[in-house]
């Protein structure tokens, strides 16, 4: 089965085929892992698609286990981590490495997610063998075209290539058709990171790292623009709030030597601060939703956060998700130790303020967004195995506009 778009035009529609499609999912990070695992294990339920997953190892270490635990098969690995390698180098050993996949294996369609280089890669190996490309939670943006970097640049590369753009919120959307993308191509799902979180709530049974009866505060830093003097003041924000005598802080830390070079000094010999290895996903989840505050730089904590109810501090200068601190789930406090240390003592501190945070609602979707994607790419592929083979064919939802999560 072939899929032939106009070299020309990357956003054409796909010719009607017989199923199944053959769909190759590109992941490479943690965050991938966790928001593609929900469409890999709908599309594997499927007659109508065969999900081939390839992974570029950009997280190796966290990779296999979680993958493992998601229950994704992974069809093939790229091995292209080299300690400390500049982003040119990274880029160019994905684009060469990925290339030859999908040349190996001719997909009908390639399926990215988010901003990674992992993900630009993947929409720029689709692209130069003229397959369509759908972009997974598309549409997020700051503004700010090195902020976060090299994430803003990436999503709005994958923003000119991409076919199906499956964008989490009506804002995210509207980001998209405000730059020329066409309507009939922007989809609003909600987010997959919701669907897998309830899956594994429900599927899982994970453990927390928490272990006093304290305040429960979880902290998670990685951002590349964050690293160095920043970070290590941070660190420094977070000692004095341990100090308080009635919190324990958890942080999971990253296993990126700029991280650990910034927080360990920072962190270290304090009865009141764990530090931990990453934490397994079940284990993550568990913690979240065990933790009474969440102080993080992660854009998935702050989408998975209001699910659970718990208020989350940005850490951060910019958000590309901007929902939740409208919402009022969140709040953008920047970078500067005291207004960080501030901002936590005073949720901490002031219970009307807590709760109004912790009952905000989630903006971000209703657990439903991988249905969505999923019936979207087998009604506008025409899947249908046939009477031969007894498949009825996939009864897509059809979105009016950006704006809605409405169904047919």
């Amino acid at each position: 089965m072939s899929v032939s778009p106009s070299p020309a035009s990357p956003s054409s529609s796909p010719e009607i085929v017989t199923a199944p499609v053959r769909a190759m999912l590109v992941l490479g990070t943690r965050p991938e892992a966790i928001k593609l695992a929900p469409v890999a294990r709908a599309m594997a339920r499927s007659p109508l698609f065969e999900p081939v997953v390839v992974t570029t190892g950009q997280h190796r270490e966290m990779l296999d286990q979680m993958l493992d635990l998601l229950q994704v098969p992974v069809h093939t690995r790229l091995d292209v981590m080299r300690e400390r390698q500049q982003l040119s180098t990274l880029t160019a050993r994905l684009v060469d490495g990925l290339g030859e996949v999908v040349r190996a294996e001719r997909p009908d369609l390639v399926v990215v997610q988010g901003d990674t280089t992992t993900a630009l890669t993947g929409a720029l190996a689709a692209f130069y063998e003229h397959l369509p490309i759908a972009h997974v939670e598309a549409g997020l943006r700051t503004g700010v075209l090195d902020n976060p970097f090299p994430e803003e640049l990436n999503r709005r590369l994958i923003g000119r290539m991409a076919r199906w753009h499956f964008a989490p919120t009506p804002r995210a959307a509207a980001h998209l058709t405000a730059e020329g993308v066409p309507e009939a191509e922007v989809f609003t799902t909600g987010n997959t990171v919701i669907d897998n979180l309830l899956w594994v709530l429900t599927e899982g049974s994970g453990s927390s790292a928490f272990s006093s009866g304290l305040r429960r505060v979880l902290l998670t830093l990685h951002r590349r623009e964050n690293q160095g003097a920043t970070m290590r003041g941070m660190g420094r924000a977070m000692r004095r709030l341990a100090d308080r005598g009635d919190v324990e802080l958890v942080i999971p830390l990253h296993k990126s030597p700029a991280v650990r070079e910034a927080l360990l000094p920072e962190l270290a010999d304090h009865p009141a601060i764990r530090v931990v290895e990453p934490l397994g996903y079940l284990d993550f989840s568990a913690t979240l939703a065990a933790c009474d505050l969440v102080l993080t730089d992660s854009g998935g904590i702050q989408e998975e956060a209001p699910t659970l109810g718990k208020p989350a501090l940005v850490l951060r200068t910019t958000t590309e998700r901007p929902e939740a601190v409208e919402a009022g789930a969140a709040r953008l406090v920047g970078t500067d130790p005291d207004v960080i240390l501030e901002a936590a003592t005073a949720l901490l501190d002031d219970p009307v303020a807590y709760g109004r945070m912790a009952s905000a609602g989630n903006p971000f979707g209703d657990g439903t967004a991988t249905e969505r994607i999923v019936a979207q790419l087998a009604e506008d592929f025409g899947a249908d195995a046939g009477p031969d083979r007894g498949v009825v064919p996939l009864v897509a939802s059809r979105h009016e506009g950006p704006g809605s999560y409405s169904t047919a």
